[in-house]
């Protein structure tokens, strides 16, 4: 059976931290990326999808 290794190989495992992500409505229903220590906004998706491994806030 093939095994990740622990570090090194550029991958992420489980959910990213400190982030987290909201739907914006008042722009053709985007995802914002929003840093979780500023509260500052980060990045928003082009697409309509969410982003991978983000939570989501209510």
């Amino acid at each position: 059976m093939a095994k990740n290794a622990l570090y090194g190989d550029g991958h992420r495992r489980g959910q990213v931290t400190d982030r987290s992500q909201t739907h914006n409505p008042h722009n053709n229903d985007r995802w914002l990326k929003r840093d979780s220590d500023t509260g500052k906004f980060m990045d928003q998706k082009s697409d309509k999808e969410s982003f991978k491994g983000v939570r989501k806030e209510k």
